[in-house]
């Protein structure tokens, strides 16, 4: 019996496979942004407060430091990884918020608050 017809079958098989990550519509692989604003106890936005990121998987830390306004953002995340966020400013932290992964939004949103002496 020759093999043409099982490789044949098999190229088949794998040409179709890789027909979903063809299309033409497709525009690259998805990522979130997380953004958000530190304000102070008293609901007035806190600038110069830094701002972690952990990846809960590989445990990696990313940080920025918010803006005149309180805000900062986190760009490129992956929809698939648990993020915890924090902010802290002159010793004190704000509690600690999580961007599941089951949260599907591309875009999400969580603000932050330090209570401020």
């Amino acid at each position: 019996m020759s093999r043409k017809p099982i490789v044949f079958a098999v190229l088949v098989l794998f040409a179709m496979a890789a027909v979903p990550f063809l299309s033409a519509g497709d525009k690259g692989p998805v990522t979130r942004t997380l953004t958000g604003q530190v304000m102070k106890d008293t609901d007035a936005p806190l600038p110069g407060a830094v701002v972690y990121l952990k990846n809960t998987r590989t445990m990696a830390i990313r940080s920025v430091i918010s803006d005149d306004h309180g805000n900062y953002r986190f760009a490129s995340l992956s929809p698939d990884i648990d993020y915890e966020v924090h902010a802290e400013y002159k010793g004190v932290k704000s509690d600690k918020k999580t961007l599941s992964s089951f949260d599907s939004r591309t875009s999400a949103r969580i603000n932050l608050k330090i209570e401020t002496q």
